[in-house]
């Protein structure tokens, strides 16, 4: 779900602006899973930006509050919630943990990292949603820890059927700031793409395992 608003066409402007999101649809770029994309997300980059960083950490800020139960603690998914969640953390005055993708391999073997409190009320942040798994998978060893997780967080979805569905089996409600709707329609707007190009960006939301660019 995500807040259509002017904060998400903003997220979406500055994501363009900084190469964060990258459309093409004449020369897609190849996911890890052999999967051909017209669009490529990096949101690391929005830490070397300190005023988009600002504006991203305000608008999760404004998120956490339209959930009726207020947090006790951010917890960031790794690694790319890591920064953002302990930036929002900050501002709200609230501790900090992330969790990682695997418990560590040497120490105490810990899969999540901080100070964690059981039945801490516990609000996830993510940078993507894709198929939902790895913020999933964070929010469900936060669950086993024995925090009650209140809600996620991330800056942008695909907008999967498959990853909607995922959230609403695990019960975990989600938001994020900007989508994938948002984006195209921003990319039209400012030029980023041509609107012939439209038809076929939508196509590969639908079935991106079988999705063909249209050079």
């Amino acid at each position: 779900m995500t807040n259509q608003n002017k904060g998400s066409t903003k997220v979406a402007e500055y994501l363009l602006q900084i190469n964060a999101v990258k459309l093409n649809s004449k020369n897609p770029f190849r996911w890890a899973s052999g999967w051909n994309s017209p669009i490529y997300c990096d949101n690391r980059k929005i830490l070397g930006h300190p005023e988009i960083r600002s504006f991203i950490k305000e608008e999760f800020i404004n998120i956490i509050s339209e959930f009726k139960i207020k947090p006790d603690c951010i917890a960031g998914v790794a690694t790319g919630g890591i920064a953002i969640g302990s930036l929002v953390a900050e501002s709200l005055g609230l501790p900090f943990c992330y969790v990682r993708s695997s418990a560590k391999g040497h120490g105490l073997n810990n899969k999540i990292e901080g100070d964690l409190k059981v039945n801490q009320n516990t609000f996830v942040i993510e940078d993507l949603i894709s198929s939902g798994k790895s913020s999933l998978d964070a929010v469900a060893a936060l669950k086993k820890y024995g925090v009650n997780v209140i809600g996620l967080g991330a800056i942008f979805t695909y907008g999967f059927d498959y990853a909607e569905k995922k959230f609403k089996e695990a019960g975990c409600l989600f938001k994020t700031l900007t989508d994938y709707d948002c984006m195209l329609e921003t990319a039209i707007n400012k030029q980023y793409i041509e609107k012939i190009e439209l038809s076929n960006l939508k196509k590969w939301r639908q079935s991106p395992s079988d999705w063909e660019s249209h050079a």
